[in-house]
């Protein structure tokens, strides 16, 4: 795994952390703002063929 994805991965993972916990603490402002950088790094990772695992966030 090059440095690339390895970094787009971690990023995912830390952000579907932050989005979990944004949930949890009912602050739907930062919600909105997680969910949105999930998505961009979800679409940067399908540009560049990187497989990355569904999880239930």
């Amino acid at each position: 795994m090059d440095a690339f994805t390895a970094g787009l991965l971690q990023r995912i993972k830390n952000t579907e952390s932050d989005l979990t916990r944004a949930r949890e603490t009912g602050d739907d402002f930062l919600a909105d703002v997680e969910q949105g950088e999930l998505d961009d790094l979800r679409r940067l990772a399908a540009e560049h063929g990187v497989e990355v695992s569904t999880t239930s966030v």
